[in-house]
Order: C-alpha cells, then sequence, then structure tokens
C-alpha cells in the first residue's frame, strides 16, 4: 500500500489528513485502478478517496500539500492527529468505498515478441537530491541521450530486463521504461521489478499515476 500525509498548506510538514492507496493490477501488471481511502481528523473517520486520488496527480498546487511516506511514518501521524492505531493493511482494505478506475488498452501485437514494453508514469518534479537518489535506486548510467536521465539493465528470474528514466515534458510527468525479454521463469519476477521501481521513485516525492504497457 501507498501512504501519504496532506498538509493544510504548501511546505508545511504538519499533517491535516492522511491517504491510503493500493494499485489494482492485472495479471500482465498494468494498473487497472486505484482503491483508497481517506482520513481526516475534524471528523476522525475514513471516506471515498476516488477524487482526491484524482486530484493530488492532477492539481500541482495541491499535490504540493502531499508528501509520500512510509507505513510507519503513517502509522507515527496517524497517532498524532489523534486517529489511534492505524489498521492493519487488511483492515484498510475494508475501508476502501469507490475505486478509481485507470484507462487500460491492449498491448501491440509485435508477432509474438517475448519482449513487453511498460510505463510507470508519475506526476511532480524532482529535485536535485532526489533525482540523485532516484539514479542510485534505479543504478542508472548515462545513455549520451539528453531525452533519458539514465539508463540499466539486469538478468533476474530467468529473464532480461532494461530501464530507463525520462522526464516527460518541462516539470509536467517522469517515467521509468521498462523492456521485459521474457525467459522460461516464472513471471513474477516482471512483477516484483515493476513495484520496486514504482516504490523507489516514489520514495523520492513523485506520486504513481498508472503503469501502461505498450506491447
Amino acid at each position: 500500500m501507498d501512504y501519504y500525509l496532506i498538509s493544510s498548506t504548501a511546505g508545511d510538514r504538519t499533517p491535516a489528513g492522511l491517504l491510503v492507496e493500493e494499485f489494482v493490477l492485472c495479471e500482465d501488471y498494468t494498473a487497472a485502478g486505484i482503491d483508497g481511502a481517506e482520513w481526516r481528523p475534524e471528523n476522525g473517520a475514513w471516506s471515498s478517496s476516488a477524487e482526491l486520488s484524482r486530484a493530488i496527480r492532477a492539481d500541482r498546487a495541491l499535490r504540493g500539500r502531499v508528501t509520500p511516506v512510509s507505513r510507519q511514518e503513517a502509522y507515527n501521524a496517524f497517532a498524532r492527529m489523534g486517529g489511534g492505531v492505524l489498521p492493519e493493511e487488511a483492515g484498510l482494505r475494508t475501508l476502501f468505498q469507490e475505486r478509481r478506475t485507470l484507462p487500460t488498452t491492449a498491448p501491440l501485437n509485435l508477432g509474438g515478441s517475448r519482449a513487453r514494453r511498460y510505463r510507470i508514469l508519475f506526476a511532480g518534479e524532482l529535485g536535485a537530491d532526489g533525482l540523485e537518489n532516484a539514479r542510485t535506486a534505479l543504478r542508472l548510467e548515462p545513455t549520451g541521450d539528453p531525452r533519458v536521465i539514465g539508463a540499466a539493465s539486469a538478468d533476474a528470474g530467468g529473464h532480461g530486463f532494461t530501464w530507463e528514466l525520462r522526464r516527460i515534458g518541462a516539470g509536467i510527468a517522469w517515467c521509468v521504461d521498462v523492456t521485459a525479454r521474457l525467459g522460461s521463469g516464472p513471471v513474477t519476477a516482471l512483477g516484483a521489478l515493476l513495484h520496486h521501481h514504482r516504490q523507489a521513485v516514489r520514495e523520492q516525492g513523485l506520486i504513481p499515476v498508472t503503469v501502461e504497457r505498450f506491447a
């Protein structure tokens, strides 16, 4: 699950609310939707977060009030806000009221190729420290392409993977593009790699938008 603290004003780290989200993934690890719940201290109750989930990805000003955090940080903040003990994740799932569906399209059929191409899309801006941390977490090396921050490759679970971090537009969005050359091993290695990359970049302050598949 992903946890976010919501403050009253941009730049204020004092939490005024908590957002909990979980991506709903298809069998090929693309994102079909986002489940979630929002908690505010003024009413002390959980409510639907579908509108807030959409807004933090579309509204730059609102995004300035959002801080991605770990579960432990969310646990501590929830107690400080008067919520008591943050429910375990199984309990949080029972609080999800409305799914925010994401658009999905069938990937291109490239003649039976075992290669798959994915894009993990993020909203937000990376500062210098966040960019350097992302480079380290994703083990990126320079490519000489000004459109690409860096690229890397690895073999895992009998498959070959390459990925690169790209900026989209001027401060509009970022993405990690992943190419998977599937072998004979369990495809769960692909899901684990996509999850790791999504979380590694999220930890630098960006908000994951979706996981798309192009081929």
